[in-house]
């Protein structure tokens, strides 16, 4: 008992573990490969939207096949989240996103040369599977191998290059036709099969299979050669072997007292962002527009130039001001931004004067809705998804944390429609709701993750239960 508080304390130390380690070009280069994988979803989400007429022209598709070609992603997702951690706790973090690859080349593939819907539906259920590969292993990657204190701005990172995928497939889609535009999918592929063949493995994961050898090797690469890593790798060993004191994890450990503040947190931070409207606003924003008397075109292009700026914001202040503090004032904003646009619509058959202000206000609310998520929203909670599971749980953690987010998605995307057909307004006002009940839900239970090690958060959310 007295080794076991010792060891506790020494991982809640601020002074021990990682020290405020440079970062080398081992580290960047290792960003850049994990985050071509964002950029292949991004690819893959973004590419249904400027397709849609060249496809359905030339294969003569109906509306309801090409919904069903876009929504297929996300039933891709929810498998690959269920398999998520599965593979990345028995090949590696590197392997899974060497592995993760296959899916999204041969799914481009299969709708390069599509001759029917069949060829379009496993083309893009396969990228979906991809895509929920890559949801989990991506941070749960970064965050193991970055020093503490630039942590959370290398993670967002990630999931900056999303939005960055997303907006160069529309960018793309100017330019080249349907199975052309598909090809271009490719290319970020390629790059990470490519690099995953010149960065290391996760310390963390070869400390987990008893490598230890290899976890000072892999830590010397990432912090330079002339660093001394040995307290880094001392502080792993040390909660490696408590968290070897404990049973053998099984599935059903999950819902184990133990770890029930880390799976509320991640679980939880990912229904209520989706139940925000999150995806449906952002898969519908064209309708949303249209319904409101706006120039969907026009609208799209201005809230495709704020989000990549405004998720620049989030990756520089990750770090600066904390997890927390961003979560609070993003949802804040998403809750306003709701509120802006829900009042547009009720505006909409009133008095004269205050339905002029219809448009404006809904092209307001989306705006600062649509900033405000990607300037904190949609990236911090997976930064605390890679950081809050101990090792022995993080693959079923995480992979039960990406399919709620893939779950609570396809919820949201399948009933906006008729939702926003029952009330344009009331729907919105209800994502205001839910935003406002993220701040609520981050004052209460969302730990501040900002400049503490892996071992030191785990410790206080679990062991010390």
């Amino acid at each position: 008992m007295q080794e076991r508080e010792g060891v506790e304390e020494g991982l809640l130390d601020g002074n021990n573990g990682e020290s405020a380690a440079e970062i080398t070009f081992v580290v960047v280069l290792c960003t850049i490969v994990a985050a071509s994988g964002s950029l292949a979803y991004g690819f893959s989400v973004g590419y249904s939207s400027p397709a849609e007429f060249g496809i359905m022209d030339d294969l003569s598709l109906s509306i309801a096949e090409y919904s069903a070609f876009g929504s297929i992603l996300t039933f891709g997702g929810m498998i690959g989240a269920l398999i998520s951690g599965r593979i990345a706790e028995t090949i590696g973090r590197r392997l899974t996103m060497w592995f993760l690859e296959i899916f999204f080349i041969v799914g481009w593939v299969l709708i390069i040369f599509a001759k029917n819907i069949w060829w379009l539906n496993i083309g893009r259920l396969l990228m979906g599977i991809g895509a929920g590969l890559h949801c989990y292993v991506a941070p749960i990657y970064i965050a193991e191998i970055t020093p503490k204190n630039n942590r959370g701005g290398f993670t967002a990172a990630i999931t900056f290059s999303v939005s960055i995928g997303f907006s160069l497939m529309f960018f793309f889609g100017n330019f080249f036709a349907w199975r052309n535009l598909a090809l271009v999918g490719t290319i970020p592929s390629f790059i990470q099969v490519l690099g995953t063949f010149f960065i290391p493995e996760s310390p963390r994961w070869l400390a987990k299979t008893g490598r230890w050898k290899e976890v000072e090797a892999a830590l010397q690469r990432l912090r330079g050669k002339n660093s001394d890593v040995s307290s880094e790798a001392a502080e792993i060993k040390e909660h490696m072997e408590t968290l070897q004191k404990l049973p053998q994890s099984r599935f059903l450990d999950l819902f184990n007292r133990r770890y029930a503040h880390s799976l509320i947190v991640g679980v939880g931070l990912m229904v209520l962002v989706q139940f925000g409207g999150t995806d449906a606003i952002s898969s519908y924003t064209s309708s949303i527009f249209e319904a409101a008397g706006f120039s969907s075109g026009i609208a799209s292009t201005v809230m495709a130039g704020l989000q990549l700026p405004a998720a620049a914001v989030s990756v520089a202040l990750m770090d600066k001001i904390g997890r927390r503090l961003i979560l609070m004032v993003t949802a804040t904003g998403t809750c306003l931004g709701c509120l802006i646009a829900g009042l547009g619509f009720a505006f909409k058959g009133g008095y004269e004067e205050l339905e002029q202000l219809s448009p404006a206000l809904v092209l307001t609310g989306i705006l600062v809705f649509s900033v405000c998520f990607s300037a904190g929203m949609g990236g911090t909670p997976w930064v605390i998804m890679s950081e809050i599971f101990p090792v022995n749980i993080k693959g079923t953690g995480g992979s039960l944390v990406t399919l709620s987010n893939w779950f609570s998605s396809w919820i949201v995307t399948y009933a906006f429609n008729f939702l926003f057909q029952w009330s344009s307004a009331g729907v919105f006002f209800v994502f205001a709701c839910v935003s406002a009940s993220i701040v609520i839900f981050v004052a209460k239970l969302v730990p501040e993750t900002k400049g503490r090690t892996l071992e030191q958060i785990q410790a206080s959310m679990t062991l010390l239960q």
